[in-house]
């Protein structure tokens, strides 16, 4: 199993505490991946309304959450 099947498995666990560690570390692991991918998209030349439009959020919330945190491109940078 992964690490996300085995997090997911434990977030239905009937015990609160390991339910509600299992939720905290998939949001921690939720929110690395989505910046992975929000870099990567960066990277790639996507607009932040691309990338909001790929997860369902507004452009404004997409780049709040991640301008600070992704690198620009590189206009040189095909």
């Amino acid at each position: 199993m992964t690490e996300a099947t085995d997090l997911a498995a434990a977030a239905g666990s009937t015990d609160p505490r390991v339910g509600l560690r299992a939720v905290v570390a998939l949001r921690r692991l939720l929110e690395g991946l989505e910046h992975l991918q929000v870099a990567n998209a960066r990277r790639k030349g996507w607009s932040w309304q691309e990338i909001a439009d790929a997860l369902e959020v507004t452009r404004q919330g997409v780049h709040k959450k991640h301008a600070n945190r992704v690198p620009m491109q590189d206009p040189r940078e095909g």
